[in-house]
């Protein structure tokens, strides 16, 4: 298989060294591939029969988007009529999986509930994936299949198939919207907007564009934000917003409950928790981390580095900027390390960093289980390492490029 991968590789015009972490690469993305369809049949009962049913997390879309169809969505934020709602579209005694997101996200999910239920899990994903494909192609500057192979086999993009969840539809978004900054400011605007169905990711965004003065998009994503919550609002009305920020503001007690395990949070927030840590230190030490990336972000886009650089800053930042980001939500670091090799063009990454975005790959596979058994934070460290390998990149001998300048 290496030797294959070898001359494929190498037929298309890659250096040696390129074909060689190709290789590597495919050969990762065939054991995940495997290991992941073995998975998937274990989870519907074709390996062993199942003493309950199971589902994933996008029945929590499907349930609300159902609700929303059906005329109630407020009710998408009513545990027990959502959780009847995942039983329908399910079976009865499925785990229930909640649903935080504001009304903006039920006019996607009242489109994808209009199909059958597994009909609508495949052409979401499908299509959120080749959007985030599509992305990280124009973000490394090539298109071939070559190039998209490590993305592929990124852990990431199987937590997010598997678990069934939106992380490509926001990794998507957010980096077509650097691609955009520069050249196409309101595009960027918009796309950054459409990040409101999941507000906090777009928490460091207006620190970049204010700080890079970038108005035209500044403005163009308060516009897109506002455009759409309005929508959301005028189809559903102000008692789903209503019973929406309700619900949100006691979802602090899922995530400091362990109702979701901690080994499965990103952020410094889940790893402080995971080591025994209480929810006042947890928070104390996510604001310490906040207001670093905030300020990381503010001088990175106000100094005037290079594009790839002050994109990778804003996506490696933001993961470790947010209190609840979970392991599907790394897609993001996908876009990081994208713009890092992308700033290096065709010249080799340092060994160090290699040796880094390597391990990230290896940590990934299962870091919810190793984090709970080993009780150390191994998603935490994954996007602090990746931070770490941008802020060298800033600090370091690479200094700042002239304003603006490209790739």
């Amino acid at each position: 298989m290496v030797s294959a991968g070898l001359r494929f590789c190498r037929s298309l015009g890659n250096p040696p060294n390129h074909c060689h972490h190709f290789a590597y690469c495919t050969i990762l993305l065939a054991i995940e591939v495997a290991c992941f369809l073995f998975l998937v049949a274990g989870t519907h009962g074709l390996i062993v029969p199942l003493d309950t049913p199971t589902s994933t997390d996008f029945v929590s879309f499907y349930a609300a988007g159902s609700l929303a169809d059906a005329g109630t969505p407020e009710l998408a934020y009513d545990q027990a009529a959502h959780n009847a709602a995942e039983e329908q579209a399910t079976a009865p005694g499925v785990e229930y999986r909640f649903f935080y997101y504001p009304p903006v996200f039920l006019l996607l999910c009242a489109l994808v509930a209009r199909l059958p239920y597994l009909v609508a899990f495949l052409v979401f994903e499908v299509a959120t994936l080749a959007v985030y494909l599509i992305v990280m192609s124009r973000i490394l500057g090539q298109r071939s299949f070559a190039a998209l192979v490590p993305v592929l086999a990124f852990p990431a993009v199987f937590w997010t198939l598997g678990l069934g969840q939106n992380a490509f539809l926001t990794a998507g978004l957010f980096g077509a919207g650097t691609l955009c900054i520069d050249r196409r400011p309101i595009t960027a605007g918009l796309l950054f907007g459409a990040l409101c169905y999941k507000p906090h990711f777009g928490l460091l965004v207006p620190v970049a564009l204010a700080a890079g003065g970038h108005w035209r998009a500044f403005a163009a994503a308060f516009a897109s934000a506002a455009a759409v919550c309005s929508s959301s609002l005028m189809l559903f009305g102000w008692v789903t917003w209503s019973v929406f920020f309700t619900a949100a503001v006691a979802s602090h007690a899922t995530y400091e409950s362990g109702s979701v395990a901690f080994g499965g949070l990103v952020s410094p927030f889940g790893a402080v928790l995971l080591l025994g840590g209480n929810p006042v230190t947890a928070y104390a030490v996510q604001a310490v981390a906040t207001l670093s990336a905030v300020l990381l972000v503010g001088f990175v886009w106000r100094s005037g580095f290079a594009q790839p650089i002050r994109a990778a800053t804003l996506a490696a930042a933001t993961l470790v900027a947010i209190p609840v980001i979970l392991i599907y939500d790394l897609t993001l670091a996908g876009v990081a390390a994208a713009w890092l090799v992308r700033a290096r063009g065709r010249d080799e990454l340092p060994i160090w960093e290699k040796a880094t975005l390597a391990g990230s790959f290896l940590l990934l596979l299962d870091p919810r289980d190793l984090a709970e058994v080993s009780h150390v934070p191994i998603a935490p460290l994954v996007a602090l390492a990746l931070l770490v390998v941008v802020a060298t990149r800033i600090f370091g001998s690479e200094a700042r490029s002239a304003r603006l300048a490209t790739a």
